[in-house]
């Protein structure tokens, strides 16, 4: 496990310290507040969420401005968060009550709302003890916007851990146990032969007999720790084969790689999908020689014979007062988006639930980007799709440079789901 913290926090949270003691000897001030717009004025987006992020887990209280200047935050004006601010580059504008007023009035009169912000929470990241040769946009977004986290793997999985943290991400890993696939292209490569003996090694030692056994031991404690009240937050290939995992319960899908055995030709009728969060009736790959899982991708990148190509996503308009939750899961300053490719690149309409909240879709096509939805006591949010910023990337390619990127409004998006647990629910209006 690798805690990994950031500075800004805890330079916040020692200015929260010292305010408080300053407010305790000296006389009421007019209340004043601290305006982070979200829209084209805004002049890191990014590094906006770090600071409010940093502000809550300091102690400080927020808002949400659902819907206005581009889901714009609110926080209390204090020298410290001011010049924050401006090392982030974050632009900050400071309002009085009176200014404040007639935000919140305009705000009644549209399609917008105020979220109060109240609580940081503990994110987790399912990542291996060493980093693929390629990166996790959530990982990249957190360390650039300063949002601490702590990285868990397997044991940590496997023995509980979980309940620690509000907040979960997983990303290209493959919780059927065929290393998505790899083997095709790169099993003579250095960095594939130690993950297949890294994960080979903690199944045996964790009394497994296969590593798709083990990999569907951990998807089942994820999908409890949701059940139980986490939020989850998938991209790319996790978002399509954690479900696969947990419907495989009682059939081996991992075929030829794992044991040597085919697939059984009946494994699509023997999955059980009442217990998974986003598909259903799904139809799985069952040749070895194919890097694809099943039909929920729409995009099919890696089969040069099933490849569609990218076009753009457009986010969807939810009504801020009566769908606040997907209304905070698709605030951005931009409503269309160029795709990017990814292991699972888009979720196919007809594999989706009833259930599902398709948050961004591209219009025609018979598959969505961005889906949402309640599990349990908790909720899971899909994104399709690798790095927003790099729609081609492929294995070995550098990292994203997120200082190139400030005003990403893909990267927004993962954001949003950090903050999103953040939020006090309201009850809707009647």
């Amino acid at each position: 496990m690798r805690v990994v913290r950031t500075g800004i926090g805890r330079r916040i949270a020692c200015a929260v310290a010292v305010a408080a003691l300053v407010a305790g000897r000296s006389h009421p001030a007019v209340a004043q507040h601290l305006l982070l717009p979200m829209d084209d004025d805004q002049g890191n987006h990014l590094k906006a969420y770090g600071i409010m992020y940093n502000a809550l887990k300091a102690g400080m209280k927020g808002e949400w401005f659902l819907n206005y200047r581009g889901g714009s935050f609110l926080l209390p004006d204090t020298p410290e968060l001011r010049r924050e601010t401006a090392l982030a580059g974050v632009t900050a504008q400071r309002i009085d009550d009176a200014a404040l007023a007639d935000v919140r009035g305009a705000m009644a009169q549209g399609n917008m709302d105020a979220i109060p912000l109240e609580k940081a929470p503990a994110i987790a990241i399912y990542a291996p003890p060493k980093s693929p040769p390629w990166d996790d946009a959530v990982t990249l977004a957190l360390t650039y916007a300063g949002i601490p986290f702590t990285t868990v793997w397997d044991d940590e999985v496997l023995d509980g851990d979980l309940s620690k943290y509000e907040w979960l991400h997983l990303h290209h890993e493959d919780f059927t146990g065929q290393f998505n696939k790899l083997y095709i292209n790169f099993r003579g490569a250095p960095w594939f032969l130690e993950q297949v003996s890294r994960d080979m090694a903690t199944a045996k030692r964790r009394g497994f007999a296969t590593v798709p056994d083990l990999k569907k031991a951990v998807a089942e404690k994820i999908r409890q720790y949701v059940d139980a009240g986490g939020f989850l937050f998938a991209m790319c290939g996790a978002t399509e084969t954690l479900d696969l995992a947990i419907a495989a319960r009682a059939v081996d899908i991992a075929g030829p790689f794992s044991d040597g055995t085919p697939m059984d030709p009946d494994a699509d009728a023997k999955l059980d999908w009442t217990r998974t969060f986003a598909f259903r009736n799904a139809h799985l790959e069952k040749s070895s020689s194919v890097t694809s899982m099943s039909d929920i991708d729409g995009h099919q990148v890696n089969v040069p014979s099933r490849r569609q190509p990218l076009g753009v996503f457009k986010l969807f308009d939810f009504s801020a007062k009566f769908d606040p939750v997907a209304s905070m899961l698709v605030q951005d300053h931009r409503t269309v988006i160029p795709d990017f490719y990814g292991v699972t690149t888009s979720f196919t309409r007809t594999t989706l639930k009833p259930t599902d909240v398709v948050l961004a879709d591209e219009e025609g096509a018979p598959w969505v980007k961005y889906i949402h939805g309640d599990y349990g006591k908790g909720s899971w949010t899909f994104l399709g799709g690798h790095d927003p910023e790099d729609a081609q990337h492929a294995v070995g390619n550098p990292s994203t440079d997120l200082a190139l990127h400030p005003n990403s409004p893909g990267y927004r998006l993962i954001l949003n789901n950090v903050l999103f647990p953040a939020a006090k629910r309201k009850p809707l209006k009647t």
